[in-house]
Order: structure tokens, then C-alpha cells, then sequence
């Protein structure tokens, strides 16, 4: 399981797409046990009933709602039969910890919800005997609510408002939602005493179809990017250093021009005057540099410029790429429900406690139960982490196939579903090792960020800036290690190697292309960035246009904001696509001009967009 391997290994043949062969099936077996402890925990929850109380609710005396119970020892009233009484009914519903997040007040399993509002004690005795939802405590008989004494204890405070049942969870809640005045009538007050917000939100209401219709168009707008940006990524390049050189040119012009006005609130000072002095040979030393560095690294440029030529065909041959993203998130979102749901179930399981305080029943998990929710914690982590290296798998592997296919007509009819079945068939024991690995940095920097804004306030400033410092360090190594995984996964692609041997001939590869590699990274990273950008500023005019600008601004500028932040979202998911397809390109691109040469038996394989730009015989030269 270990990346540990020889000190002298034989030379790597890399032999693409031709022999293929299960990776790091150790892993994958873990991952698979994993699995099971993630499945058995959501068993445990439904077979202790944690499931059932969440669902159908319990009263305070450990029943749940809705069936025959077990006796509890020491806890009167329980072992009941509730068969009859499905809903949860709580005497004050409105008595909420905020800090504890939960309902204070007593609950009842009850057979009716109240369907309209009780005032006195003879409308709950009139409800009980017609309904025979009897919603004192279980020992007070109904026909005698008026005259107990424990009813101001054991029944509902009055008035009882009207309530209605939850869909699934059949929970009485109060119709009306201000009684939940403790924490409501703040924002209520806000909202109704403040008028601007009072507009905003209006204006949101009335524009949620131009909302829907202007998200819908950034989804377009990113899909066809994608496929364009070959076009413009060069003219995107040099106007991205053309900005920069005359902006440096500009600032050391300005300085140069004025550096004497007496009474030009330019300068004032002498020392003035030798500060701009200085600023203006610093920026024309930078711009001169910044020249040298573009003259020197042209053809790297035109490296990045025809990675993003043949990314874009990429998509044209391989249009299921851009659904990834919904592929992905799709995963992603059933996953998340399903992890939130049992931990819901968590939340109701365990053994049933009587509250010193409050006198009620609650369900705690004791002893090594509890570290149930720290797996579960790390079971979010570490398969959302597999989920997003199955897709950089994926693309990856579509991607090896489009580039070491050379006639293209001859690419499988799906490659992206070729991709997912070598993914499924031989490769997801490399995907777990790699998520894994991304899930023991996650894991202490997430710890260390906790420990931060727990001590927010209390830890001194050396305490403060080590921690920051920590965790800064952690999120850089994660950085570095998500880059070298989305190579290691594309080596194992290309010649079905297990996770480390992939990652060293990865890292191997590029330590040998750094140069190339960091202009991939800054050039091509800031052109998607103005890729980004382009999506939201076409968006954000379409929605200007649509929302009516001439009204007042209060009604119009809340849907724009929140418009132009999906249209990022979407635009930073498809993108990211892109992204992951120039890496895997350049990757297979080293690697072609590294063991080819362009004779018979060692022909290229790469795009004649590639060839055209003359790059192979620099780079092949400098390799050998």
C-alpha cells in the first residue's frame, strides 16, 4: 500500500493504451471496507430505531410515534402502544434553545394535530372527545382537563395555536410561525420596519422567471466558451501582457513626467520627488524584465496557446465532457443528502437518558458508539474527495484516448463511457489512494480552522499567526498534492500504473517541463480566469437589460448579484473542465515528444496544431 518502492528501477516504457491491468487493488479493497462501515453505520441507526424516531418522532417518555414500544426501565409512561397516534404534538412549541438548537417543551404522540385554535381547557376537552386527540399527558383522562390541577403543568399552554402536520416527518408545527418569537421577531421586525430590504426581497419575487432564464444562459454561455476558446485564447494572451507592459510603461512615464510641480498637488516634498524618482526606474527595470521574460518564453506561450486549439477540438470530438460537471455534482448532491440523512438517524440513536433538567427522555450515543460520527465525518471528506478524482479520472482517460488515437475517426463511439468502465474495471483502487491522501491534509487543516474559530478572541497573537501560518501551509500542500494527483491519475491512463508509480513518472515528467509548465499554469490559468470573467460581465448585461435598469436600483440589483454569482459558479465548473483537459494535453504532449521523434516506428502522435507551431524539435532537443 506503501509508495515506497526500489532504489533502481528499469526505465519506464510508456506504452499507451496498450496493456491494461487492476491498480492498487489493496485500496481498493480498504476503500470497499470503508463502504461497508459507512453502510453499517445507517444500518445500526434503522435497526435501533434511530430512523424510525427521526421519522415518525417520539415523545418525551422514549415512545415513537406510530407503533407498539418496548418498556424503559426507570421512565414512566414508556412501552406504550401508539399504533393510533402518529404526530408528534409539543405543549409549547415555541420554546426553542436557540444555542441547542432543539424544542425545550414536552411532546406527546397524538392522533390529530389541533385544526384550529384552543383558548381554555374546555376546548381541549371539547377537541379530545370529538377527535380523540387528547393532547395533555397521558395520565390526565380527557373528560376532566377543567378541573385537574396538573393541567397547568402536564397540558398545553394556552391558547393552543393551529397547527399542521410536516410531509414525512409528522410534526405538528403552529401555522403561524411568529409565535417563534424568541429568534424571529428580530429578523421580523427588520424586515417589516426596514424598507430597502423590504424591496429587495419584492424584486427578487417578481424576477424569478428573468432569474431562472439568465442562470439558464450563463449554463450556455460557459458550454459554448469552452468550445470557442480556442479562438481567443491567443488574442486573450497578448493583450493580457500588452495591458501589463503599458501599464508598468504608464506608471514609470507618469513619475518621470512630474516630478517637480510646486503647486501641482503632485509633489510637494523633496522626498517626494525622490520617491517617484525611484518608483519610475523600478517600474522601467520591471517593464524591461517583463519584456526579456516574454521574448524569452514566446514559444512556451505558443505552447499554452495551441494546448487551448486542441482542448477546444477535444470537446468537439468528445461533446460529453461538458456534461461532466453535471455529472459530478449529481453524485455529489445524492451523496451529501444521503450523509446528512444518517446523520440525522445518528442524531436519534444510541440509549435513552433522562434529562436531569428537563425531566425528558433523549437518545444519546455512549461509550464507543460515538466514534461513529467522527467516521461518518471522515467518510464525507474522503468520498466526496473520490467522487471528484473519479471525474479528473475520467476526463483524463477520455482525454489519453482522443490524444494517443491517431486517426481520429477511428476514437470509440462513447469514449467518455470507455473512460468510465476502464475507471470502474481496473483503476478505482488508484482513486481511492489518491483521495485518501487529499483527505489526510483536509482533515488536520479542517481540525486546525476549528481550533481557530473556537480560540477566536482568546489565543494570543503568536498563537493566532502559528495557526494561520498552519493552516495556510496545509492548504498549499493540499494545492500541490491535487495537482500532482490530476497527473497521476492521467499517467495511469496513459499506461496503467499503480498510484505512486504513476505519481513519480508524473512528477518526473514535469520537473523535466518546469519551465513550460509554470507558463501553463499562470498564463493559461489567468486566459480561463478571463474566460470567467467574460461569462459573468455577458451575463450581468443581459441581465441589466432584462431587469429594467430604469427602475429603482433596489428592485433590480439583488436577482443581478445573485445572477451573477451562479453564472461564476457554473462558469468556474465547466472551465475547471477545460483546465483538467490542457493539463492531461501537455502531459501526453511531454511524453509523446520525450519517446518520439518523428521517424518511422516513432511517429508522433500529437495534433498538427501542435506540430505547426514548430515546438517539437525545441522541445524534443532539450529533452534528449
Amino acid at each position: 500500500m506503501g509508495c515506497c518502492g526500489s532504489a533502481e528501477r528499469p526505465k519506464r516504457e510508456w506504452k499507451p493504451l496498450e496493456d491494461r491491468n487492476c491498480t492498487d487493488l489493496p485500496w481498493f479493497l480498504l476503500f470497499t471496507l470503508f463502504l461497508v462501515g459507512m453502510c453499517g453505520i445507517c444500518g445500526f441507526t434503522i435497526v435501533t430505531g434511530g430512523a424510525a424516531r427521526l421519522v415518525f418522532g417520539y415523545d418525551s417518555y422514549g415512545n415513537t410515534c406510530g407503533q407498539r414500544n418496548e418498556p424503559i426501565e426507570g421512565v414512566r409512561l414508556s412501552g406504550l402502544d401508539h399504533t393510533d397516534r402518529k404526530f408528534v404534538f409539543f405543549l409549547d412549541p415555541c420554546n426553542i434553545d436557540i444555542i441547542q438548537r432543539k424544542i425545550k417543551s414536552m411532546a406527546l404522540c397524538v392522533s390529530q394535530c389541533p385544526t384550529e385554535e384552543l383558548a381554555t381547557y374546555y376546548d381541549l376537552k371539547k377537541f379530545a372527545m370529538i377527535n380523540g386527540s387528547e393532547l395533555c399527558s397521558y395520565e390526565l383522562p380527557g373528560h376532566k382537563y377543567p378541573s385537574l390541577p396538573e393541567r397547568f403543568e402536564k397540558c398545553p399552554k394556552l391558547p393552543v395555536p393551529q397547527s399542521k402536520a410536516l410531509p414525512v416527518f409528522n410534526r405538528c408545527t403552529p401555522v403561524d410561525i411568529s409565535c417563534y418569537a424568541k429568534f424571529a421577531e428580530a429578523v421580523v421586525t427588520f424586515v417589516s420596519d426596514n424598507s430597502m430590504l423590504n424591496r429587495l426581497i419584492a424584486g427578487v419575487a417578481a424576477s424569478k422567471e428573468i432569474i431562472v432564464g439568465l442562470c439558464l444562459l450563463a449554463l450556455v454561455l460557459s458550454m459554448i466558451l469552452m468550445v470557442i476558446i480556442r479562438y481567443i485564447s491567443a488574442v486573450l494572451v497578448w493583450i493580457l501582457t500588452g495591458l501589463v507592459v503599458l501599464g508598468s510603461l504608464g506608471k514609470s512615464a507618469f513619475c518621470a513626467l512630474f516630478p517637480k510641480e510646486p503647486n501641482g498637488g503632485i509633489k510637494t516634498t523633496k522626498d517626494h520627488s525622490q520617491g517617484l524618482l525611484i518608483y519610475a526606474v523600478s517600474a522601467t527595470v520591471f517593464t524591461g524584465i517583463l519584456l526579456l521574460l516574454m521574448l524569452f518564453m514566446r514559444k512556451r506561450v505558443a505552447l499554452t496557446i495551441a494546448l487551448f486549439h486542441v482542448a477546444g477540438k477535444v470537446f468537439i470530438h468528445l461533446p460529453l465532457l461538458a456534461l461532466q460537471p453535471f455529472c459530478t455534482f449529481l453524485a455529489l448532491s445524492l451523496f451529501w443528502v444521503y450523509w446528512i440523512m444518517v446523520l440525522l438517524f445518528l442524531g436519534t440513536s444510541g440509549n435513552p437518558e433522562k434529562s436531569e433538567e428537563t425531566g425528558l427522555v433523549e437518545f444519546r450515543l455512549r461509550g464507543g458508539l460515538q466514534y461513529m460520527t467522527w467516521y461518518h465525518a471522515v467518510g464525507l471528506i474522503w468520498i466526496s474527495e473520490f467522487i471528484l478524482a473519479c471525474q479528473q479520472m475520467t476526463v483524463a482517460g477520455a482525454v489519453v484516448t482522443y490524444y494517443f488515437t491517431r486517426d481520429k475517426n477511428k476514437l470509440p463511439v462513447t469514449p467518455i463511457l470507455s473512460s468510465v468502465l476502464r475507471l470502474v474495471r481496473y483503476h478505482l483502487g488508484t482513486v481511492a489512494k489518491g483521495s485518501f491522501i487529499i483527505t489526510l491534509v483536509k482533515i488536520p487543516r479542517l481540525i486546525l480552522m476549528y481550533i481557530h474559530n473556537q480560540l477566536k478572541g482568546k489565543e494570543n497573537a503568536c498563537a493566532r499567526c502559528m495557526l494561520k501560518a498552519c493552516i495556510c501551509c496545509l492548504w498549499c500542500l493540499e494545492k500541490c498534492l491535487n495537482y500532482l494527483n490530476q497527473n497521476a491519475y492521467a499517467a495511469t491512463a496513459i499506461n496503467s500504473t499503480s498510484f505512486c508509480t504513476s505519481a513519480r513518472d508524473a512528477f518526473m515528467i514535469l520537473v523535466e517541463n518546469a519551465l513550460r509548465v509554470a507558463t501553463i499554469n499562470t498564463v493559461g490559468d489567468f486566459v480561463l480566469f478571463l474566460g470567467k470573467i467574460l461569462i459573468v460581465a455577458c451575463t450581468a448585461i443581459t441581465g441589466v437589460l432584462a431587469l429594467n435598469y430604469q427602475r429603482d436600483y433596489t428592485e433590480w440589483v439583488l436577482p443581478l448579484i445573485i445572477v451573477c454569482l451562479f453564472a461564476f459558479l457554473v462558469a468556474h465548473c465547466f472551465l475547471s473542465i477545460f483546465e483538467i483537459v490542457v493539463d492531461v494535453l501537455f502531459l501526453c504532449f511531454a511524453i509523446d515528444t520525450k519517446y518520439n521523434n518523428g521517424t518511422h516506428g516513432r511517429e508522433f502522435y500529437m495534433d498538427k496544431a501542435l506540430m505547426g507551431k514548430k515546438l517539437t524539435r525545441v522541445v524534443s532537443c532539450a529533452l534528449l
